[in-house]
C-alpha cells in the first residue's frame, strides 16, 4: 500500500514522531476531567499551534488530538455522537499544518482505547468495539488523516478489533500498546505476544510498537524483545518523558531534553524505526531527540546495561516474560 508513511520509510532509516499531547494541552490550559477532543472546536488555534509546535522542533509525523475521541470514552462527556465530527475535525487541522510544511509531513489519526473491558471478561463485544473504532476512523479518514495511529491498547482484543475497523475504513495504520506492569500490558501481554499477534492479523499494521509505560527505560527493553523475536515489520518507540513524579498539585516528567536525547538514539540503536515521546515530551525535548538522531552515528544494539547506565533503572528487575511475574494490575490512563 502506498501512502506517505510507507513513503517517508523507503527513504528514511529512522522517522521522529511528536510528543505529549496532553501534557502540552494542560500547559495551555486544559483542566484535569475535561475531553481534550472537544478543543478540536472549542480552541482550533491551540490544536494548530500544539501540532505544529511539533513540526516546528523537528517531527516528522504528529498524532491528532483524538486520542479520546470514539464513542465510548466521549459518552463521558454526554458527546457520544461526536465521535465522527471531533475526529474529523482534529484531522482536518492537522492537514492544514502539515500542507504548510517545507517538507513531507505525516497527518497520524490517534486512536485510544475504549476505556471497557472486551468479552467475556466484560460487556464490551467485538463486534460493538468494531463498530466504534470504525465510526473514528472514517472521521480521521475524512480530514484527511495520512495514517491511522492505534495506541496505549492493553488488551489484544481490543488491538484485533481496531484492525479489522482499520481494514473496512482502508486506511493504513500503525498500532502500539502500552507495557507498564513488570513488562506486560495491564491485560498481560509480553513483547513476544504482541509480535506474535500482529502477524496473524488479516490486516496487519505498518508498524508497531510500545508507547507510555511506565518510563524511557522499560521501554526500550520491551523494544529489544520485539526485535528478538526476528520481526522484520517497522518498530514504534514512544516513551515516556522520564518518570512521573507529583510536585505542587501537579504531575512532572523529570526527563530532560538531554536524557530524551539519548533514549532517542538507543531506539535508533535497539531496532525502531518510528521514535517519539509520549507523556511529559515537549518541543524542547523533541528539537534535542531530532538533533541527536542527526548527528550522532549509529551503533551496534545497547545492551541492557547500557540502557540502564543511559536512562535510569528498570522499574521491575524481569522483562515480562518469566514465570515468576505477578498477574498484572488494571487501571486506566489518558495518553500524553
Amino acid at each position: 500500500m502506498t501512502n506517505a508513511l510507507s513513503r517517508l520509510m523507503q527513504t528514511r532509516d529512522w522517522i521522529l514522531a511528536d510528543g505529549a499531547t496532553g501534557t502540552n494541552l494542560f500547559n495551555m490550559g486544559l483542566e484535569s476531567g475535561d475531553a481534550p477532543e472537544m478543543w478540536n472546536e472549542q480552541h482550533p488555534d491551540r490544536i494548530h499551534k500544539l501540532y505544529k509546535s511539533a513540526v516546528d522542533a523537528g517531527s516528522d509525523l504528529f498524532l491528532t488530538n483524538s486520542f479520546g475521541g470514539n464513542a465510548a470514552r466521549l459518552k463521558l462527556h454526554g458527546a457520544e455522537k461526536r465521535a465522527n465530527a471531533l475526529s474529523r475535525i482534529s484531522a482536518e487541522i492537522g492537514r492544514e499544518v502539515a500542507d504548510r510544511a517545507d517538507r513531507p509531513i505525516v497527518v497520524a489519526g490517534s486512536v485510544g482505547p475504549t476505556g471497557e473491558i472486551m468479552a467475556p471478561m466484560g460487556a464490551l463485544t467485538h463486534e460493538l468495539a468494531v463498530e466504534i473504532f470504525h465510526e473514528q476512523a472514517e472521521g480521521l479518514k475524512d480530514g484527511g488523516a495520512d495514517v491511522l495511529w492505534l495506541e496505549t491498547i492493553s488488551a489484544p482484543e481490543e488491538y484485533r478489533a481496531a484492525a479489522e475497523a482499520f481494514k473496512l475504513a482502508d486506511m493504513p495504520w500503525c498500532g502500539t500498546m502500552s507495557f507498564d506492569t513488570a513488562g506486560r500490558t495491564m491485560m498481560g501481554v509480553t513483547s513476544a505476544d504482541m509480535a506474535a499477534m500482529v502477524e496473524k492479523l488479516d490486516n496487519p499494521p505498518l508498524a508497531f510498537g510500545a508507547n507510555c509505560g511506565v518510563g524511557a527505560s522499560d521501554l526500550l527493553r520491551t523494544v529489544l524483545g520485539f526485535v528478538a523475536q526476528g520481526t522484520e515489520r517497522p518498530i514504534v518507540a514512544k516513551g515516556n518523558a522520564g518518570i512521573p513524579k507529583y510536585v505542587d498539585g501537579h504531575i512532572h516528567y523529570d526527563g530532560t531534553p538531554d536524557l530524551m536525547a539519548d533514549y532517542a538514539v538507543l531506539a535508533r540503536d535497539a531496532g525502531a524505526t518510528i521514535i517519539g515521546g509520549c507523556c511529559g515530551t515537549m518541543p524542547e525535548h523533541i528539537a534535542k531527540m531530532r538533533a541527536a538522531l542527526e548527528t550522532r552515528p549509529q551503533q551496534g544494539r545497547p545492551t541492557l546495561d547500557q540502557i540502564t547506565d543511559a536512562l535510569g533503572p528498570f522499574s521491575s528487575a524481569a522483562d515480562g516474560t518469566g514465570e515468576e511475574e505477578a498477574a498484572p494490575r488494571r487501571k486506566r490512563r489518558r495518553r500524553g
